[in-house]
């Protein structure tokens, strides 16, 4: 505890007089320890403004069905919201090719949408967005290494794991996950970090990013086969890819990571744990076809949570990737931002 000076004056007159805390000191440093203890959750207005069409799955609505839950769950005020700053284009040339950043900036309209690919469009907002999901897991790596919160949550869009370094694809213009990890392997100097990935689709752009780097192992479940048609063969050593069949239910995962992801973990020791949180598994949900519930994404959560208290000193950075239906997707995230808090 901060203690202020006491007058030497005072300190003759009674050698015996206690130094007295100062009020204001003491209240910052209080609130100081209450968030080091908090999980943060990341977001931003402009990731509201990404629009892709009203037919369109990856919708704005995605980011307001998760705060309409976390508000009806009543752990709103039990974390700590924090707005995301933009990311530069340095920082996202850790992973991706200078081309690439420029092609994606230079594609942004000025109206009405253009197709980057057959399912991802760019909307006059959508660079601006692109670079505030980026930037939120960046700054949540930032606050979470320096102990400022015990782990993050970053509720943004456009989604990530699908964008290569050299290539924007499947929603995704910027792999937010990847650019986070390299982030915190190049400029805070981690030596290992490990990437979890539960989207149902597999993170292929997470995999050409870091596929043979000795620093990062990648642990990622996926139904297969199916969009976008990777990670099922010539893995490297350091990805533990598990394709599951289509209408695979939870249990079935959860033995699987029993058997392949906990062990790989135990072993790799990782100083920083990130997450990619795609809750499109769910049994609700179109986009995929498998049989997940809460509680599986409260079970994974809960294994994650676990190895990073054992080896990463409780670093978690999460950040969303698919879950389109959206009563799924609220109640799915509250189950994962429940254990991340421990609430």
């Amino acid at each position: 505890m901060h203690v202020s000076r006491i007058r030497a004056a005072a300190l003759r007159r009674d050698a015996q007089t206690e130094d007295r805390p100062n009020k204001r000191d003491t209240r910052r440093d209080l609130t100081r320890a209450a968030n080091n203890m908090a999980t943060a959750f990341y977001s931003h207005p402009d990731c509201l403004l990404h629009d892709m069409g009203p037919w369109h799955p990856e919708c704005p609505a995605r980011l307001q069905a998760i705060e309409d839950q976390l508000i009806a769950s009543r752990i709103d005020t039990s974390i700590v919201h924090e707005e995301a700053p933009l990311a530069s284009e340095s920082e996202l040339a850790r992973v991706h090719t200078r081309a690439h950043i420029d092609f994606i900036k230079k594609s942004s309209p000025l109206s009405g949408c253009i197709e980057v690919d057959a399912d991802t469009l760019m909307s006059p907002h959508s660079y601006q967005a692109a670079l505030r999901s980026a930037g939120a897991a960046i700054a949540a790596t930032d606050a979470v290494i320096a102990g400022t919160y015990s782990n993050a949550f970053c509720s943004v869009r456009p989604p990530g794991h699908h964008a290569e370094p050299a290539r924007a694809m499947g929603f995704c213009f910027f792999n937010n996950v990847a650019i986070a990890a390299r982030h915190a392997l190049e400029v805070h100097g981690l030596k290992r970090v490990a990437i979890i990935d539960f989207d149902v689709h597999h993170g292929n752009g997470t995999e050409a990013a870091f596929s043979g780097d000795p620093q990062v192992l990648m642990c990622s479940f996926f139904q297969h086969p199916f969009y976008p048609y990777s990670g099922a063969d010539n893995q490297a050593e350091n990805m533990v890819n598990l394709p599951m069949p289509a209408r695979t239910k939870g249990m079935a995962v959860r033995e699987a990571v029993d058997l392949m992801w906990l062990p790989k973990l135990e072993q790799f020791k990782p100083e920083m744990i990130f997450v990619s949180a795609g809750f499109d598994a769910h049994r609700e949900d179109d986009l995929g076809n498998m049989g997940f519930v809460e509680d599986d994404y409260a079970w994974l959560t809960m294994q994650i949570v676990n190895v990073a208290r054992r080896h990463a000193k409780g670093r978690i950075v999460s950040c969303l990737e698919g879950g389109y239906n959206l009563s799924a997707l609220g109640r799915s995230v509250v189950a994962h931002v429940r254990v991340l808090a421990d609430i």
